[in-house]
């Protein structure tokens, strides 16, 4: 078996780092109030996603297009978003894949 052992090298496991799974509460000056993301999540990109979807819900008031609620897939990443009078509610949850 030793021998055997030679071809059959396993290639170590990437490390992929896990898709959070969560919510978090804008106001509408993109401040976050509460939040059910891991801390582990990095905070600047919270901060990016929140600014994307106020800006989206913003453009649309603007152009009178009543929008309240987004949602976009991802191939691993589903976010939903709630508009809250000028703030966003914003859901992230993993897409099982395969």
């Amino acid at each position: 078996m030793g021998f055997l052992g030679l071809f059959s090298k396993t290639e170590p496991e990437a490390n992929v780092g896990k898709l959070p799974s969560g919510s978090f509460t804008i106001d509408r000056t993109g401040r976050i109030i509460a939040s059910t993301l891991p801390r582990s999540f990095d905070e600047k990109l919270i901060q990016e996603i929140g600014s994307i979807v106020l800006e989206m819900f913003q453009k649309a008031q603007t152009v009178n297009l009543p929008l309240r609620e987004v949602s976009i897939h991802y191939a691993g990443l589903k976010i939903t978003a709630r508009e809250l009078r000028g703030g966003a509610m914003i859901f992230l949850s993993p897409v099982k894949m395969g």
